[in-house]
C-alpha cells in the first residue's frame, strides 16, 4: 500500500521530529534502559529524509527539448533487524544467523509518477566449524513504484528534434528505471576449507533484475521517445585457491564459470536479437592486510566470452577483462579512505547490446569528533558500447558515455539514540565519443549536446534508533 500524506503535514511532522527529538531524547533513554533490547534485536530505527532533486530525468535541458524538472521528496525508513545465532545457546559454529527489513516509502511532491514504496529484505548466515567456514549472503527488494517507464520526448510530432532527449546519456535512465516497478536479487554463496598455508574457497554469485514496467513501441505515437526495459540477470559459480603468504595476507587464482541474460524485447516493440552469453573467468587475486593501516581485496583477469547467435557482435567469441578492487586504509584512528572499482562486460536494461562497465569511487571519512563526522566523495562511471557492431545495430548504439559525481555529508549525533545527516550531490553526465554518424537528423553535434546533463540533490535525515 503506498504511503499517502499531504506535503504539508508530512514537512511539518518531519521538521517537528528533528527539533522535538533531542530534547525528548533524555526522556526516551529513561525507558530505554528499562527497556533492553533482546540480544536477538539487532537494530530498531526509524529514518525521516527530506530532500530536492533538480532534474529527475537526467535530461540536458536543451531547445528543444524536454526541460529538467525537480521535486521535494520525503522519505520514511523504518528498520527492524533480527539475528537469531544468540537463540541456539552456547555454541560456536553459528556465529550468524540475521534478517533485516528495511523499507523506504518515498513520495516526489511535485511529480507524483515517481513516487514509490522500497521493501528491501536481508538475510546472512556465516559459521565456522574447525578448519571449514561457510557464509550466505541475500538483498532481495522488491519496489512497489510506477509501471509505466518515463518518456524522453517534447511531443509526439513527427520532427526528430522534438524527440532530441532519445539521445540521452546511459545514466539517465538508471535513476528512473531504479524507482520503477521491479524486484531485484543478490546473492552470495561462499564455502572455505583451510589447509594449513591453503585454502580452497568454492563460490557462487547471483545478480538478477525483474524489470515490471509496460512496453510499448517507441517510434510510434503516443509512445515517442518512451523508455522499455528489459529483464537482465549474471550468475556464476567456480572456486579460488589461495595461499597464505602469512597469517593476514594471501595471494589467489581462480576460476568462474557464468550465464549473462538479457530479456530480448518482441517484434512489436524492437529488434527481437538480444545479447545473452556464457563466460569463463581467470582471476588473480590479493587479499588481507599487507599493512596494519591497510586493507585490500583485489582480483582480475581474463573473461572468454560465448554470444549467441543474435547478439549485435562482430565478434561472438571477444576476450574481455573483469576487474574489481575494494582498498580501505586507515590513515588516523578516526581518518579513513575507500577506494572501490569494478570493470566488467554487462548487458543493458535499455537496448539490446552489451558494454563494458566501469566504476571508479573514492570516499574519505572523518569522524572529528565523537559526535561529528564528515564525508567527502567522488565517483567516475563510464558506459562503453562501441563494443557492439555499429553495422548490426545501424550505428543507433555507437556510445560512450561517462557520469562524474561529487558529494559531501556530515552528520551530528546529538545522543546516542538521535542523529541528524546532510548531504549533497553533483552529477555531471557526459559523452565521451567522438565521432558521431552525421547522418539522420538531429545532427551529430546535436546528439552528443543531448547525451549531457548536470544533476544536483540535496537531503537533510533525521534518525532514531532504539
Amino acid at each position: 500500500m503506498k504511503l499517502v500524506r499531504s506535503y504539508p503535514f508530512i514537512l511539518s511532522t518531519a521538521l517537528g521530529f528533528v527539533v522535538q527529538a533531542s530534547a525528548a531524547d533524555d526522556s526516551l533513554s529513561n525507558h530505554a534502559a528499562e527497556f533492553k533490547k533482546p540480544a536477538w534485536l539487532t537494530d530498531l530505527s526509524l529514518g525521516v529524509k527530506e530532500g530536492y532533486d533538480d532534474n529527475l530525468l537526467l535530461v540536458a535541458g536543451l531547445n528543444p527539448g524536454l526541460q529538467p524538472k525537480g521535486s521535494w521528496i520525503t522519505t520514511v525508513s523504518p528498520k527492524v533487524g533480527f539475528d537469531f545465532a544468540p537463540l541456539f545457546g552456547r555454541q560456536t559454529t553459528l556465529q550468524t544467523f540475521s534478517f533485516a527489513y528495511a523499507p523506504d516509502f518515498a513520495i516526489y511532491h511535485d511529480a507524483s509518477a515517481e513516487s514509490y514504496d522500497a521493501h528491501r529484505f536481508g538475510n546472512s548466515i556465516k559459521g565456522k566449524t574447525g578448519d571449514f567456514s561457510f557464509a550466505l549472503d541475500n538483498a532481495f527488494l522488491f519496489n512497489d513504484g510506477s509501471s509505466v517507464a518515463p518518456t524522453y520526448a517534447l511531443n509526439q510530432s513527427a520532427t526528430a528534434l522534438d524527440q532530441a532527449d532519445k539521445n540521452r546519456s546511459c545514466y539517465s535512465t538508471g535513476a528512473p528505471r531504479e524507482r520503477r516497478k521491479q524486484m531485484q536479487d543478490r546473492a552470495t554463496v561462499l564455502l572455505q576449507y583451510d589447509l594449513g598455508q591453503f585454502f580452497i574457497r568454492p563460490v557462487a554469485t547471483l545478480l538478477y533484475y525483474d524489470l515490471l514496467t509496460d512496453w510499448h513501441k517507441a517510434t510510434v505515437a503516443p509512445y515517442k521517445g518512451y523508455q522499455n526495459y528489459a529483464d537482465r540477470s549474471d550468475v556464476n559459480g567456480g572456486a579460488d585457491l589461495g595461499y597464505k603468504l602469512n597469517s593476514k595476507l594471501a595471494v589467489t587464482v581462480g576460476y568462474r564459470y557464468g550465464h549473462q541474460y538479457q530479456q530480448a524485447f518482441t517484434s512489436a516493440v524492437d529488434s527481437t536479437y538480444q545479447s545473452s552469453s556464457d563466460y569463463q573467468r581467470v582471476l588473480l587475486g590479493l587479499e588481507g592486510r599487507p599493512w596494519k593501516w591497510l586493507n585490500v581485496k583485489i582480483a582480475g583477469g581474463p573473461d572468454f566470452r560465448t554470444y549467441n547467435d543474435t547478439a549485435p557482435m562482430d565478434h561472438l567469441n571477444p576476450i574481455t577483462y573483469y576487474g574489481e578492487a575494494l582498498l580501505t586504509a586507515t590513515l588516523t584512528p578516526n581518518q579513513t579512505l575507500t577506494f572501490t572499482y569494478k570493470q566488467w562486460q554487462w548487458v543493458s536494461s535499455t537496448g539490446k547490446v552489451p558494454y563494458f562497465d566501469s566504476t571508479y569511487a573514492l570516499n574519505y571519512h572523518w569522524n572529528a569528533t565523537k559526535q561529528l563526522g564528515f564525508d567527502l566523495g567522488g565517483k567516475v562511471l563510464e558506459g562503453d558500447y562501441t563494443i557492439a557492431s555499429p553495422v548490426k545495430t545501424s550505428n543507433s548504439c555507437l556510445r560512450d558515455d561517462a557520469q562524474y559525481t561529487i558529494s559531501a555529508g556530515v552528520s551530528y549525533a546529538f545522543t546516542k539514540h538521535f542523529s541528524v545527516s546532510a548531504a549533497y550531490a553533483y552529477d555531471l553526465g557526459r559523452n565521451l565519443l567522438g565521432d558521431l554518424p552525421t547522418t539522420g537528423s538531429p545532427s551529430a553535434a546535436a546528439t552528443a549536446d543531448y547525451r549531457e546533463f548536470d544533476h544536483q540533490s540535496a537531503t537533510i535525515t533525521a534518525q532514531y534508533r532504539f
